[in-house]
């Protein structure tokens, strides 16, 4: 790790520290003025108002190198967007939503990550399965063969480590070979429910244990519903097993949702409680019936081609960093834009677009036409995988 890498995480730690997520306000700081800079203008207390609101309680927890300590003596370390493993392509859909005016689902500073794979190939393509903690018999044996028969067609099974669904989720996927991925709504260092710790220690064997919570820091009933924004996030679609009236599942559905992730649900029998808040998604259209591994499938699209024991292809874009993916982005299919509609369309300052678009030429992914810039024929073919 170099020198200006290590400060960079540092300053990610800190921020990850003060700032209680979704931290909209400060995320926008770091993307104008990089992590080191904006983390010397939190703890200076010389940030934008709105920043300083989201850190002005926490900004002398200044801990971040006790936290990245605390988390290598857990087995994890922290994941941040300049990484090459950062799963840049799944939570693109967040800084999408908060263009969109969604601010509560601003992606994270940084992610805590226990478990060897690379995060990103951990996360993609993976599937959410979701549901009710107090589940029955049934949503427990249909999460568990849901998800060991995704695993075993080369989908990550993303859930939340929760009793019920998630865990039976984690179990099936684990039974099928992994890889499964649980996101906490607490410390990387704290295993929550207690009586899983050796579920997330196999969990982390195969795939991986993401929190965005720096290490020692409790769960709490709103850090549930905010965790729920990442498991939809980390995921190209999320299956509901089973779910109340007021399932918390049914708050990660929405949120995939607006991510425009695909939504599915399972149904139950008519009379089931707990299957009550699925029917009410299939009913409103909220959510796309699905009775099998292979409606699942069909229904996520790309993955309907997938193989046990093929490799997966990477998309040509998996190794761009988070600005270059936004312009990417922003390019049209055909046509062309030029660098200031670009600028406007990704939120990339128009010095950086300017920058970036001849480097995505290079790699084949723009092109420079009479009307500007527009997508290369790699990243079109890219696109369609």
């Amino acid at each position: 790790m170099t020198a200006a890498a290590d400060e960079v995480r540092l300053a990610r730690a800190y921020l990850m520290r003060v700032a209680e997520p979704p931290a909209v306000a400060v995320g926008e700081l770091v993307e104008n003025r990089g992590p080191v800079q904006a983390a010397a203008l939190v703890r200076d207390g010389k940030c934008p108002p709105a920043a300083r609101a989201e850190t002005e309680a926490r900004a002398h927890l200044d801990q971040a190198a006790q936290d990245l300590e605390l988390a290598a003596r857990s087995g994890a370390r922290l994941v941040v967007p300049e990484d090459d493993e950062w799963p840049a392509w799944p939570l693109l859909s967040m800084w999408q939503a908060v263009r969109r005016g969604v601010k509560a689902l601003a992606p994270p500073l940084g992610l805590w990550v226990r478990g060897s794979p690379p995060l990103a190939d951990a996360v993609q393509p993976g599937v959410a399965v979701v549901g009710a903690r107090a589940c029955s018999g049934y949503g427990r044996h249909t999460a568990t063969e849901l998800a060991r028969a995704l695993v075993t067609q080369g989908i990550p099974v993303v859930s939340g480590a929760a009793h019920g669904i998630d865990a039976a989720a984690h179990r099936g996927a684990l039974a099928g070979g992994g890889p499964t991925v649980a996101v906490l709504a607490c410390g990387i260092d704290t295993a929550y429910p207690a009586g899983h710790g050796e579920l997330l220690d196999r969990v982390a064997g195969l795939g991986a244990v993401v929190s965005e919570y720096a290490p020692g820091v409790p769960p709490a009933r709103h850090r549930f519903l905010v965790r729920n924004r990442l498991i939809a996030a980390l995921s190209d679609g999320t299956v509901v097993v089973e779910a109340g009236a007021r399932s918390g599942s049914r708050n990660t559905a929405a949120t995939a949702g607006a991510l425009g992730k695909v939504v599915m649900a399972v149904p139950g029998p008519v009379d089931a409680a707990t299957s009550v808040g699925c029917h009410e998604l299939i009913r409103s259209a909220a959510a796309t019936l699905v009775a099998s591994t292979a409606d699942v499938l069909e229904t996520v699209g790309r993955f309907g081609e997938a193989h046990p024991g093929r490799p997966r292809p990477r998309r040509l874009t998996d190794s761009l960093g988070p600005e270059a993916l936004r312009v990417h982005e922003a390019l049209p299919a055909r046509g062309g834009y030029s660098a200031e509609r670009v600028a406007v369309d990704s939120g990339v300052p128009i010095a950086r677009v300017r920058a970036v678009l001849p480097a995505l030429e290079l790699d084949g992914l723009s092109v420079r036409c009479e009307a500007g810039w527009r997508r290369g024929r790699k990243g079109a073919v890219d696109d369609e995988h």
